[in-house]
């Protein structure tokens, strides 16, 4: 297995260049070429780990295994979420391009901030509200996930919590 340092510093490497122009470019020609983004970025993982003298095959499985391995290790834990995460938006904004790339950011954004205040309307209420608040948010995302999103607007909160006395 790959040493937490190893595994740093092949984090810190990858989050440097995934935001070089150059490597922009590179994944999103891939695209372009109707390859797989994710093929571009893990060809970059393996070029860090040549550098690093670190067998690339090698450096791969170990990362299918830090949940296993590291579990009890919450800053590299949060470390290779975000890596995670890196390699996922660089590959969204190949795939999308970056005008459309940057609307999804910004949507994402305002529901963020909307999901925040909800969130601050309902520690207004009990316990027993919240929760029964948050379950039937649950069910209004279970009935029809795609088209509505993950909110309950101030007078459906009311609503629920009225429902319960």
């Amino acid at each position: 297995m790959l040493s937490r340092e190893q595994l740093l510093h092949l984090f810190d490497r990858f989050s440097t260049l995934i935001t070089q122009p150059d490597v922009k470019k590179r994944i999103a020609d891939a695209v372009n070429d109707n390859q797989e983004a994710v093929a571009v970025t893990t060809a970059l993982q393996e070029e860090i780990l040549k550098e690093m003298g670190v067998d690339p095959t090698y450096g791969l499985a170990c990362l299918g295994k830090i949940n296993m391995e590291y579990e009890n290790d919450q800053d590299l834990m949060v470390r290779f979420y975000k890596f995670v995460a890196e390699e996922e938006m660089a590959c969204e904004e190949a795939e999308l391009g970056p005008d459309e790339y940057s609307e999804r950011l910004q949507m994402q954004h305002s529901l963020h901030q909307q999901q925040l205040e909800m969130l601050k309307h309902m520690r207004n209420y009990g316990m027993d509200d919240q929760s029964a608040i948050l379950e039937k948010l649950r069910q209004k995302m279970e009935k029809d996930f795609e088209s509505e999103s993950p909110l309950l607007s101030v007078d459906e909160m009311k609503e629920v919590v009225e429902s319960r006395t």
